[in-house]
């Protein structure tokens, strides 16, 4: 599509699409996984989102990301979707599992559409080679999934009929427990985040602009209706592995107005908005590393417009901010590939994966501190559309 001088000098790695339910290679006790849910029924033709005559199943690609390069150790088909936030995946805290979320599936009326989907599916991470193991019904187009910090309960928002699901978790089994509305269906709620502590958990609601606190006591979650404000749609978020700070994007209007992403000060109570920052055209993902130093947030940057359209461009961002006192600084940022959607970092915060549905592929990054570089690409058999690893 786009050339990038940067770019051109990378190492590519791809995936042929005979391994769909095959593994390059098992992965090892020191691994760190990343898991890519890539999409495969939607494709942006100059700006135009269309779906794919008969597509190739939906996959999911996992990732080493403890070496340098990163590498592919894995890959199978689950059902997934580019719509709603990228962290529609979710990793155990014993790498046990994988959790991956669709939240749209092609019309079986009418293949030129889409329709809204409700399947979960749960990917044995052990086994060999991984593979998914249950397949469970929740709500309307489930988006953002997220474990506790225990391992022991799952939440999954629904963002087609405002609920959010309860899941309690045993070994590898989810079982549903019930479901907790939050406003109407119109009310969007996009991505769910335990709090360190495991006793309260954020969701945001794109649909009506809300941040919503859960009281969360074992398997016991309840909206307290406390809830925050921060900019139009919010979508995607993170939590800080330090416990003080939440950061969040907010997708704005579409129009080419510079978009923001907003801060949360974890240690009021409730939680309160306290920053804003201002990072252009539509945030998708934010991830804090994995210490609490930094957030990375991906920008689309026009990229997933007409190159006919005033506000396009012909490549996304990767920003990083550093954390000070409380408050973010601008540390560094990225050309990356176009229509990006999630951002994950290597545990020791020197590598971050960023994933692009233009490219179909996932650019690796080398952050110092100071400067963020594209380093290499890996490419995968679909759009990436959600990834995530195990958040500490």
């Amino acid at each position: 599509m786009k050339a990038r001088d940067q770019r051109d000098r990378t190492r590519m790695l791809s995936v042929p699409a005979l391994c769909l339910a095959a593994f390059a290679m098992a992965p090892t006790a020191s691994a760190q996984l990343a898991v890519s849910s890539n999409d495969t029924k939607v494709v942006n033709v100059d700006g135009v989102n269309r779906i794919v005559e008969n597509p190739a199943p939906d996959n999911v690609t996992i990732i080493d990301l403890g070496v340098s390069p990163p590498k592919i150790v894995g890959q199978l088909n689950a059902p997934g979707s580019v719509v709603g936030p990228p962290q529609s995946v979710a990793i155990a805290p014993d790498e046990s599992i994988a959790l991956v979320v669709a939240s749209t599936r092609i019309d079986p009326s009418d293949p030129k559409k889409t329709v809204p989907d409700n399947k979960l599916s749960v990917i044995d991470l052990k086994a060999s080679p991984p593979a998914v193991i249950a397949t469970l019904e929740l709500g309307v187009s489930p988006a953002g999934v997220s474990f506790s910090p225990d391992g022991k309960l799952v939440l999954v928002t629904n963002r087609g009929d405002g609920t959010v699901s309860i899941l309690t978790v045993n070994g590898k089994t989810l079982t549903p427990t019930g479901t907790i509305q939050l406003g109407d269906a119109k009310s969007g709620p996009s991505h769910v985040a335990f709090l360190s502590d495991g006793k309260r958990a954020l969701v945001t609601r794109d649909g009506d602009h809300r941040i919503s606190v859960l009281s969360v006591d074992g398997a016991k979650v309840e909206d307290t209706k406390a809830y925050m404000v921060a900019g139009v749609r919010p979508y995607s978020m993170s939590i800080s592995s330090r416990g003080d700070l939440a950061v969040l994007t907010n997708q704005g209007g579409g129009q080419g107005d510079t978009d923001i992403i907003s801060l949360i000060d974890l240690k009021k109570n409730p939680p309160r908005i306290v920053e804003q920052h201002s990072v252009g055209q539509i945030p998708e993902g934010a991830s804090f590393s994995p210490d609490g130093s930094h957030v990375a947030v991906t920008i689309q940057n026009g990229s997933n417009r007409p190159k006919s359209h005033p506000s396009y461009n012909d490549h996304g961002l990767v920003m990083v901010y550093r954390v000070e006192g409380g408050k973010l600084a601008l540390a560094a940022e990225a050309k990356v590939g176009g229509w990006g959607q999630g951002v994950a970092w290597s545990r020791d915060g020197k590598t971050l994966l960023a994933q692009s549905m233009l490219d179909k592929a996932l650019d690796v990054l080398a952050f110092d501190g100071k400067s963020l570089k594209v380093t290499g690409q890996i490419k995968v058999p679909g759009g990436p559309a959600g990834i995530r690893t195990v958040e500490k």
